[in-house]
């Protein structure tokens, strides 16, 4: 197999030369944005949006990130190429860049630019088999006057503290509310219900990321006549719903079928969560998506 190669800063190396400066803004306070991406069959799937997103992200929190569009397109359909992958988890990564111990970022003066491809696999096939079993969380979500969750952000510790709660109790996800006692999203995905015949999903102006898988599945949705709604949930909600599943890049859909000892409609993944999940792996079929060199 040959060796991976990761971008950095222009550049492609081996993987155990990929490094950073141990004064990088990222590696010090988690000051820098991210984007997870799927590659299918040769194609980047909905790059453009990711892009957006990521450059979004940045701006929100005033970071330059000093290539075009379309040059950091490039650098993800690139990194693909480079490691012969036709179908791949990427992850792009950009921070404030090396600077000094202090908190101001004036003293980063470029930013620093990392493109890993390879692959993911969050959940086993048994899970989307049966179903995934979750908890509650204690953890709050980031208040969105204080850390918009919308911003994909370097410093994942609010997530990082909730999955440890999943952990500790034995569940792979854990539900997370916001400041209002409202359900918002998982630690690394959104959430969907269906009840009473609509497919339900929280707002992102609540506290959830607006995520590109998360997207899909509405427009599907909307394409198939479905009543589709963004809206608070409460757990009441969810506890009541008669099925519930979460969206992700990596993960893509995969089924709920307990949350905190209560049985989500018969307990097993329902008819419109197989229906969207055949659905979206259709979609991630279609040409529209960025070409990878010597792939598509």
């Amino acid at each position: 197999m040959a060796e991976q190669l990761i971008y950095v800063n222009g550049k492609f190396v081996p993987r155990d030369q990929a490094c950073v400066s141990v004064f990088d803004h990222g590696f010090l306070y988690g000051d820098g944005v991210f984007e997870g991406i799927r590659a299918y069959n040769g194609r980047v799937f909905r790059l453009k949006d990711h892009i957006e997103r990521f450059y979004d992200s940045a701006a929100a929190i005033g970071l330059d990130l000093g290539l075009s569009r379309e040059e950091m397109s490039d650098v993800v359909t690139e990194s693909c190429a480079v490691n012969d992958l036709a179908n791949a988890y990427i992850r792009l990564v950009a921070s404030r860049g090396a600077g000094d111990l202090g908190l101001s970022p004036k003293s980063c003066k470029k930013p620093t630019i990392v493109c890993i491809a390879g692959q993911i696999a969050l959940y086993p096939q048994s899970l989307y088999d049966n179903g995934l079993e979750m908890v509650t969380a204690s953890t709050t979500r980031n208040f969105v006057n204080s850390l918009n969750p919308r911003v994909k952000s370097l410093n994942y510790l609010n997530n990082i503290l909730a999955k440890i709660e999943a952990d500790r109790a034995g569940s792979m996800e854990a539900l997370m509310i916001n400041d209002t006692g409202y359900v918002v999203e998982c630690t690394g995905d959104n959430i969907f219900l269906w009840r009473h015949g609509r497919l339900i999903t929280p707002p992102a102006w609540m506290g959830a990321l607006e995520g590109i898988t998360r997207k899909t599945v509405l427009e599907l949705a909307r394409g198939m006549g479905l009543p589709v709604a963004e809206e608070p949930v409460s757990r009441f909600d969810v506890y009541s719903a008669e099925e519930m599943f979460l969206t992700g890049t990596a993960a893509e859909l995969i089924p709920v079928v307990n949350v905190d000892a209560r049985k989500i409609g018969d307990g097993k993944p329902g008819p419109m969560f197989k229906k969207l999940l055949e659905a979206f792996r259709e979609r991630t079929k279609e040409t529209d998506g960025a070409a990878i060199r010597g792939q598509a």
